[in-house]
């Protein structure tokens, strides 16, 4: 049985759990909250296992086996289907943490390649342009001025500007250094650097695994020899 069988049939048992056991709590559960609350349950869980699941597809899914109706694809082929996804999460739990995170990055990099308004540079960088500028760009060794936030692939934050901040070029990772030589003062830009252009096979202690890409939202104020 495919592990998205027993997943639905464990949030089934939370949900019956749940009903058994004794709440100070006597407010009746609408029954549209419990039907959104295993949704969510199901997406956050989908969302680790399979981040590039088609919503869509999923809902449709669920939508007709829920109601009986006839399914877009008969049992055999949904079991085959499923029977290969799992050969495929076996085999990957197999390979080296290097060379998962090295499928994750790429996974990450052609998914925001193909989001509309986004052009690539020379080194990889993956550019969108969020405000136009018409000020001078900086040399490999100015320094510039800047707000900005970095995220990780999933969003999460882990460094950020609280005021405009100084930074010299020739100190700072390859990919800002690059992008930034070529971004006018006033712009605004979004950056998506491979890992490669960043912290690489070393990550940055607990805070950045290894071979991670970074999405960084930079303003560039001003700058100065």
């Amino acid at each position: 049985m495919s592990r998205y069988l027993f997943l639905l049939f464990g949030l089934a048992i939370c949900v019956a759990d749940a009903s058994e056991q004794p709440s100070s709590n006597t407010t009746t559960v609408a029954p549209h909250d419990l039907a959104y609350s295993l949704g969510a349950s199901l997406g956050e869980r989908l969302r680790q296992e399979v981040p590039d699941l088609q919503i869509q597809a999923l809902l449709d899914g669920l939508k007709q086996a829920y109601q009986g109706k006839p399914l877009a694809l008969d049992n055999a082929r949904i079991e085959q289907i499923l029977a290969q996804h799992e050969a495929q999460n076996a085999a990957d739990a197999q390979l080296p943490q290097s060379e998962k995170a090295l499928a994750a990055e790429q996974q990450f990099l052609s998914r925001e390649k193909a989001a509309a308004g986004v052009r690539q540079l020379a080194d990889g960088i993956l550019l969108t342009e969020l405000a136009k500028g018409t000020g001078n760009k900086p040399s490999a060794s100015d320094e510039v001025q800047v707000n900005y936030v970095g995220r990780l692939p999933d969003g999460t934050v882990f460094d950020k500007s609280t005021q405009p901040q100084w930074f010299r070029l020739d100190s700072v990772i390859s990919g800002w250094s690059s992008a930034l030589q070529q971004m006018p003062v006033g712009a605004k830009w979004r950056l998506v650097i491979p890992s490669a252009q960043a912290y690489g096979a070393d990550g940055a202690g607990e805070l950045i695994p290894p071979y991670t890409p970074l999405v960084f939202e930079i303003e560039l104020l001003g700058t100065r020899h």
